[in-house]
């Protein structure tokens, strides 16, 4: 699907897990998300790793990846993204080498630094920890090198994988992988959903940096954003209330399962919690039709986006299919509803 620019439009997703619901009834939400937003013509669907958060039952990313891919017929299904230093490169060019194989055409993998998790975690997850800043940009040439033809001699190769072009993003939230995707020609994802103050300033450095390669000519950046669309101003900002609650919680020390909405006026936060959740969520568009599509407009001139990734833990699964088919309609695409005007 396109945008009001003329631009792709994304869904993420977290197979939120709610109140009241299980992790099963995440997963089906989470494939009812993708075939819905497969009809209105969106261009991709990624998941992301996450880990020791009960609330989100993303973890086995590549096997979610597998189970929507092949619940569906035609969008991308990717990673936003597979935490790399979490895995060893090898195993991650057999995973999306299988599943590149399993769906021709229709695999992405966003690459990311961060654990997707705390610190006992991560140990857990890494047995051993070392310098990420050091070694993740090795450990995506090695993946990336995994991907390429197999050379003569080549002891060691991805079985499937080898000789398969699966695009390879580069993800952040920090100058750190704006530099890196730049210096290697990738395209670029920022998480402006939930880490805002430095969208802007990695965005220019990667295109002020970027050198072309055999996988990309130019430089493809696609910011991601929160999106709470709703037939009302009102009914939105009380579905926003979710994820104000959840990010408080987290904030807090206490993360959990994904709460149901509130009346904001319930004030169920301090003034300095609200204050802190704004901040972190600024970029989030939160409305009517109308209203919604006002900020996207104003949020693609401002950053030049060459794609837009949304995403929203919505908690009810009904008003959550709703948004992104608002959005769809607000962009003028034959499967959503007339765009508000």
């Amino acid at each position: 699907m396109e945008g009001t620019s003329g631009i792709p439009v994304s869904v993420l997703d977290l197979a939120p897990v709610k109140e009241g619901g299980t992790i099963n009834d995440s997963f089906r939400e989470t494939l009812a998300l993708a075939r819905h937003a497969e009809a209105l013509g969106y261009r991709r669907f990624w998941l992301a790793e996450h880990h020791n958060m009960t609330g989100i039952a993303s973890a086995a990313t590549s096997v979610l990846i597998g189970y929507v891919a092949g619940g569906t017929r035609s969008i991308r299904v990717g990673s936003g993204g597979v935490m790399l230093p979490n895995h060893s490169p090898l195993v991650i060019a057999e995973q999306f080498g299988t599943l590149e194989s399993l769906y021709p055409g229709r695999i992405d993998l966003g690459l990311g630094r961060a654990p997707g998790t705390d610190q006992l975690t991560m140990r857990a997850l890494r047995r051993t920890i070392t310098n990420v800043d050091e070694d993740f940009p090795r450990e995506v040439a090695e993946l990336l090198s995994y991907f390429s033809p197999p050379r003569p001699g080549q002891a060691v190769r991805a079985v499937p994988g080898a000789g398969l072009r699966v695009p390879v993003w580069l993800l952040g939230s920090s100058l750190y992988s704006a530099q890196l995707a730049a210096l290697l020609g990738l395209p670029f994802a920022f998480a402006s959903h939930f880490a805002p103050d430095l969208l802007m300033q990695a965005l220019e450095i990667y295109r002020a940096e970027f050198r072309p390669s055999e996988a990309l000519e130019r430089p493809y950046a696609m910011p991601c954003v929160n999106v709470f669309a709703a037939d009302s101003d009102d009914e939105a900002r009380r579905l926003f209330t979710s994820l104000q609650q959840a990010f408080i919680n987290l904030r807090r020390g206490r993360p959990g399962l994904l709460p149901p909405p509130v009346d904001p006026a319930e004030g169920r936060w301090s003034e300095i919690e609200l204050a802190g959740a704004e901040h972190m969520l600024r970029y989030t568009a939160v409305g009517s039709p109308e209203t919604v599509r006002r900020w996207l407009e104003s949020f693609i001139q401002q950053t030049r986006a060459d794609e837009l990734m949304l995403t929203a833990q919505i908690f009810d699964p009904a008003a959550r299919l709703r948004s992104i088919e608002l959005v769809a309609g607000m962009f003028g695409h034959a499967g959503g509803p007339p765009a508000a005007r």
